[in-house]
């Protein structure tokens, strides 16, 4: 068997051990001398399994008896395969007539061996080191992702930490079933953020209306207040909304949200003004 021969028995024993052999796979290997395959396939099983010992839990050291025993029994079936490899009939007249039976009295052999001894050996040495005790001190500790907050916590937070914050409280608008609306808005002009706070705002069909709100600045024209994003509400009771403004609002003096077309719009009609919001103190 060449080297070329050598590599492709060795990979369909592999494929065979691990994944398993197709149709056209398996009558390669079969091409191959039989008693060879069996001997390296069975070793190849015999590694596979000593490193299955890996996954494994053991409570205690293995005893010294018991080392020795997978040790002299390892050995002891080495013995055995190698007679029953070189007394066999077939492979005893493949050697006198081919390269291919030399190699499957003698390679078979010496291959299953070595595969053997390495697996035993292997076997052992897990045993042994997956009882060694752990430095925790070495072991990293995990890393804790930080919990998103909620629009509340995030609001309350805004709140605790910036002292230029302006504040207005909802009042009725122009919409008559709307005159039951209460809350708050709170924005950061240094931050540039905000977050408006509902109760009573009807939950709205989505797919025929949505909120937009409308921050009317000194800097900007009142009649193109900036934009503050368009929102719904799924969910009746308190709701927190944060505010998308499309431009800076560095002096907010009132907060309009109307009710528009899926999406908003650029510029309001203001026909239905759901809710008013005048400045009243800056923190």
């Amino acid at each position: 068997m060449n080297e070329e021969q050598n590599e492709k028995f060795f990979d369909l024993l592999a494929q065979k051990a691990i994944y398993g052999l197709d149709e056209n796979e398996a009558r390669e290997l079969a091409s191959f001398d039989a008693g060879t395959t069996e001997l390296e396939f069975r070793s190849l099983e015999l590694t596979a399994a000593a490193i299955h010992l890996a996954g494994l839990e053991a409570d205690e050291q293995m005893p010294s008896f018991l080392r020795e025993r997978i040790l002299d029994s390892g050995e002891e079936f080495i013995r055995s395969q190698r007679a029953e490899s070189f007394q066999s009939p077939e492979k005893g007249a493949n050697a006198s007539s081919s390269t291919t039976g030399t190699y499957g009295s003698w390679f078979g052999w010496t291959g299953w061996a070595t595969a053997a001894l390495a697996s035993v050996a292997l076997a052992v040495n897990i045993w042994s080191t997956r009882l060694q005790p752990i430095d925790m001190a070495k072991v990293p500790t995990p890393v804790e992702t930080p919990r998103a907050l909620s629009p509340n916590e995030l609001r309350e937070e805004l709140l605790r930490s910036e002292s230029n914050v302006y504040k207005a409280s909802w009042g009725a608008g122009n919409v008559k079933e709307f005159s039951n609306i209460s809350g708050d808005i709170v924005w950061s002009e240094a931050k540039q953020t905000g977050y408006m706070r509902f109760r009573g705002l009807p939950v709205n069909d989505a797919e025929k209306t949505c909120y937009q709100l409308w921050i009317f600045d000194k800097t900007q024209d009142k009649a193109t207040p900036i934009d503050g994003g368009v929102f719904n509400v799924q969910n009746e009771g308190e709701v927190i909304i944060p505010i998308t403004a499309k431009l800076r609002a560095l002096g907010p003096e009132m907060f309009a949200i109307t009710i528009e077309k899926p999406g908003g719009v650029v510029v309001s009609k203001r026909e239905k003004i759901a809710a008013l919001a005048k400045i009243e103190t800056s923190l």
